[in-house]
């Protein structure tokens, strides 16, 4: 397997740079991709995958059937690009004005279309099923999760089982060329936005005494949050509460009504982040009364902890090394406090989520533009390693489970 499947990602380089340019210079957002995903069925349209889209989304999912019936694997690409401006100044930059592939969503596309063309070559020799999960909305749109109650994954009506296992893979700018990371565990955290409203009773702002100001209360919430934050929770289990935006006031001589804060609520455990959405509550609404006024705490809710099972971190780590040697997989030593909706996906099914290197060769990776940055880039040299540990990860899995 080892020596052929580099070889043959390889051989499908241009192809797979070629779909990732296509889908960078037209980006999307959301729920709703339908020229990304009329790009993806061009690109497959001659291998022989069965499709399914749902009702929800333009979401797909691709089956490829072995010559035996065994395990059913997913891999997983998202497809949605970011509402913000492109600098990178590439000659196939966005298209769009304001929208931008910023988190690599494109290459995510580009691989799994890769790895698409290298399991179809195989296809005889395959020991189950794969289905490729071109998945749009991961940007704070919960797609995977819109996805899952289509049935697309498997678990529906229609009898499907879900898969036995799942991957995705994720680019990293920060992260050294062509390494591969992972961990067992937390990956990423959840994340759940919040607006606290404080309500008083405002006037003018020569005569504070006679108003109830709700501008220093929100203050006080905004420290108190951060104090609540060290001394509530244990720094072996973190969670990050950060405001972000404070609403008040119109002019400078007006006392407001109310004040509304905005900020997002991270955690790596199911248990703190219930907990930690009761202490945000009790805080904001006690020191509101405290001073006589009221506050409403309101959650959006956001995409669970990224759990990844260890036994699939394991095998990834193995195929990995079997692929690119020793030194072609690394352990994080921590979890990322960002989030992830793949995170649906391992809640019903085990696997695990990898990172990708994406740094230029002998580029100074820690300080290069990292993901969400108007002046991200990809080294679209990596893109066949990506293409190949995804097929290697299934191809293994079919054969031989974790």
């Amino acid at each position: 397997m080892t020596a052929t499947l580099i070889a043959d990602a390889q051989g499908l380089a241009d192809r797979i740079t070629g779909l990732r340019r296509a889908i960078h210079a037209e980006p999307e957002i959301g729920l709703h991709t339908p020229k990304t995903r009329d790009k993806i069925r061009t690109a497959l349209a001659h291998l022989p995958l069965e499709w399914r889209e749902g009702p929800s989304t333009t979401g797909l999912v691709a089956t490829l059937k072995g010559a035996d019936t065994g395990r059913a694997v997913l891999l997983r690409g998202d497809m949605d690009a970011l509402p913000m401006p492109e600098e990178t100044g590439l000659d196939f930059a966005s298209t769009i004005p304001g929208v931008m592939h910023a988190c690599g969503h494109d290459a995510h596309v580009a691989m799994l279309a890769g790895a698409a063309e290298l399991l179809c070559a195989r296809a005889a020799t395959l020991q189950g099923e794969v289905r490729f999960m071109f998945q749009p909305g991961e940007e704070g749109h919960h797609g995977a999760r819109f996805m899952l109650d289509d049935g697309l994954l498997g678990g529906g009506a229609d009898g499907v089982p879900l898969p036995d296992a799942a991957f995705a893979l994720h680019v990293m700018p920060n992260a050294p060329h062509g390494l591969f990371g992972g961990r067992a565990g937390a990956l990423l955290a959840s994340a759940d936005q919040i607006e606290i409203t404080v309500m008083g009773r405002g006037g003018h702002a020569s005569m504070p005494h006679a108003t109830l100001d709700p501008m220093p209360i929100a203050c006080e919430i905004v420290t108190a949050l951060q104090a609540m934050v060290t001394r509530k929770f244990s720094v072996f289990d973190p969670v990050v509460v950060t405001i972000a935006k404070i609403e008040c006031g119109t002019a400078h001589n007006v006392i407001a009504d109310t004040a509304r804060l905005t900020g997002t609520m991270r955690s790596l455990s199911p248990a703190n982040r219930a907990k930690l959405r009761a202490e945000v509550e009790r805080l904001a609404t006690g020191i509101a009364t405290a001073h006589g006024l009221s506050a409403e705490l309101t959650i959006h809710e956001g995409f669970p902890v990224t759990l990844c099972d260890p036994s699939a971190v394991d095998f990834g780590e193995r195929v990995t090394q079997d692929l690119f040697g020793p030194g072609g997989f690394l352990r994080l030593p921590d979890p990322i406090m960002g989030a992830e909706d793949f995170a649906y996906v391992l809640e019903k099914v085990p696997g695990a989520m990898f990172f990708l290197g994406v740094s230029h060769e002998g580029e100074d990776w820690q300080h290069c533009c990292g993901i969400h940055s108007t002046r991200m880039q990809v080294d679209e040299s990596t893109m066949p390693r990506g293409a190949a540990l995804l097929a290697g990860l299934a191809e293994r899995f079919l054969a031989e489970g974790f």
